[in-house]
C-alpha cells in the first residue's frame, strides 16, 4: 500500500524538468525554400556550373570574329657583343625584342564542333541549376515538415498524458470507493509515465529538427516553422499522361541527360575533325632595341598556314576512341532515363493520390478512435468495462492522433518529389497545395 501511494504522488508530475529556452525565430514555407538555395552547396556549385558554361559558350562565338593575340618582351643579357639586329654594325651585349602576334583559323571544324558542344554544356548545366534547385527545396521541405511533425507529435503526447491524468483521477475515486482494486491505477501511472517519457524524447526530436532547419536557412541556430493549413490535399493539376509528357520535356534529370549526349556527340566531332586540314592566318610583329620599349627597327610579316596531321604516334584515334565511348555512354544513360521515365513519374503521382487517400482515412481513424475512448471513460466510470479497456481506446486514439499527423506531411512530401521530378511548381502557393 504504501508503495502504491508513493507511486500515485509521483505520477502527477508534469514534464516540466525540461528548460526554457529563448525564442525561436519562425520562417514561413516559400521563405525557407527561398532562402535554402543560396547556402546549399550543391546548389551553389551548379550556379558555377552555368558560369563556366557560359563563359565556355562565348568563347567558341568569339573564336569566329577574333584570332588569338600574344604579346611578350624579351631582355637578353650576352657574354660577349653579338649581332645586334637594330642596328647591325655594332654588336651589342644587351638586346631587347617586343614581339606582337596574332593567329586566325580560317577553315576549322572544331570551331564548330565547340561552339555545338559549348552550346549543349550550357544547357545541360542549366538543367543541373534546376534539378539542384527542386533537390535543395526537397531536402528543405522534408525538414520543414520535419519540424512540424514534431510539434504535432509534442501535442498529441501531452493530450496522451492529460487523458492519463483524467483517468487516474477517476481510478482512484473508484479505488477509494472500493469499486476498483489498487491495480487500476498503476495501469494509468504506467501509462503517464510512457507518456511523459515519449514526451521527453519528443522535445529533443523537435530540437534537432529544429537545428536542421536553421542549417537549411544559413541560421547558427534552431528556426522555427509556422504552421500550414490543415485542409485536404487538393487535386492535382495535371493527370498522369501530362505529367509523364512534362517530365520528359522539362524535366531537369532528362534535360540533363540529353544535353549531356549532345556534348558528347560534339566532342566526338571535334576530334573526329583533327583528321581534317586546318588551314589558318597569322600576322608578326616584332621591334628590338638595345633598351626597353625597342624602337630602333622593326620587321612585321604574314603567314598563311596549312596543317594537315598525318599520324602521331596514335594518340588522334585514342582521343577519338575514348570521345566514342563517351558519347556511347551519353546516349546510354539518356535512354535509361527515357525508358524510366513512366516509373519514377507514375510512382510519384500514384504515391500522392494513395497518400492522399491516407489522410482521409487517418481521419476517420481519429473520429472512430475519439469517439471509441469517450465511449469506454463513461463505460469505465459506471462500472461497465474494464481498466485495460479503457487503456487500449486511449493508446488507439494517440496511435491514430500520430497516424495522421504522419499522413498529413507524408502527403505533403509526396507532392515535393512529384514536382522535384516534373522540375516545375503544380501549385502557386507553396504554403498550402
Amino acid at each position: 500500500m504504501f508503495l502504491l501511494l508513493l507511486a500515485l504522488q509521483a505520477a502527477p508530475a508534469r514534464v516540466d524538468s525540461i528548460p526554457n529556452s529563448d525564442p525561436i525565430p519562425r520562417i514561413t514555407l516559400a521563405e525557407a525554400v527561398r532562402r535554402s538555395s543560396r547556402f546549399d552547396p550543391d546548389y551553389v556549385r551548379a550556379l558555377g556550373q552555368i558560369d563556366n558554361a557560359e563563359w565556355g559558350r562565348r568563347a567558341a562565338m568569339l573564336a569566329f570574329f577574333i584570332p588569338t593575340v600574344d604579346l611578350s618582351l624579351d631582355q637578353t643579357k650576352y657574354s660577349q657583343s653579338f649581332f645586334n639586329p637594330a642596328d647591325p654594325a655594332n654588336p651589342t651585349q644587351t638586346l631587347v625584342v617586343a614581339r606582337a602576334s596574332a593567329n586566325y583559323e580560317i577553315f576549322s571544324l572544331r570551331k564548330f564542333a565547340e561552339l555545338s558542344r559549348t552550346k549543349a554544356d550550357l544547357a545541360s548545366a542549366e538543367a543541373g541549376e534546376l534539378e539542384q534547385r527542386f533537390s535543395a527545396a526537397l531536402e528543405t521541405e522534408s525538414s520543414y515538415y520535419d519540424v512540424l511533425v514534431n510539434q504535432e507529435l509534442s501535442r498529441v503526447n501531452g493530450e496522451r498524458a492529460r487523458r492519463a491524468r483524467e483517468g487516474l483521477g477517476v481510478a482512484r475515486a473508484r479505488v477509494a470507493s472500493g469499486a476498483a482494486v489498487q491495480t487500476d491505477s498503476l495501469q494509468l501511472v504506467l501509462e503517464l509515465v510512457r507518456a511523459q517519457v515519449d514526451s521527453l524524447r519528443q522535445h529533443n526530436a523537435l530540437r534537432t529538427a529544429q537545428l536542421e532547419l536553421g542549417r537549411r536557412v544559413g541560421a547558427d541556430g534552431p528556426v522555427d516553422a509556422a504552421p500550414l493549413d490543415s485542409m485536404p490535399a487538393a487535386e492535382l493539376p495535371v493527370g498522369l499522361p501530362q505529367a509523364l509528357q512534362i517530365a520528359l520535356d522539362q524535366g531537369p534529370q532528362y534535360r540533363t541527360a540529353r544535353a549531356n549526349e549532345k556534348s558528347a556527340a560534339a566532342a566526338l566531332r571535334a576530334r573526329r575533325g583533327d583528321y581534317l586540314p586546318v588551314f589558318s592566318v597569322g600576322g608578326l610583329h616584332q621591334r628590338y632595341d638595345t633598351r626597353i620599349f625597342p624602337g630602333a627597327s622593326n620587321i612585321s610579316s604574314v603567314t598563311f598556314s596549312l596543317s594537315f596531321p598525318l599520324w602521331n604516334n596514335g594518340q588522334r584515334e585514342i582521343e577519338v576512341s575514348r570521345a566514342r565511348v563517351n558519347r556511347d555512354v551519353a546516349r546510354s544513360i539518356r535512354d535509361d532515363l527515357e525508358r524510366v521515365v513512366r516509373r519514377d513519374v507514375t510512382s510519384s503521382y500514384d504515391g500522392y493520390q494513395i497518400s492522399a487517400a491516407a489522410v482521409e482515412l487517418a481521419r476517420v481513424a481519429v473520429n472512430v478512435a475519439s469517439q471509441t475512448y469517450r465511449m469506454q471513460e463513461l463505460r469505465y466510470r459506471s462500472g461497465a468495462s474494464t481498466i485495460l479497456d479503457l487503456l487500449d481506446s486511449q493508446v488507439d486514439l494517440a496511435e491514430a492522433e500520430a497516424g495522421l499527423v504522419e499522413a498529413r506531411y507524408l502527403n505533403r512530401l509526396a507532392l515535393a518529389r512529384l514536382e522535384a521530378i516534373l522540375g516545375r511548381r503544380l501549385f502557386t502557393n507553396k504554403d498550402a497545395p
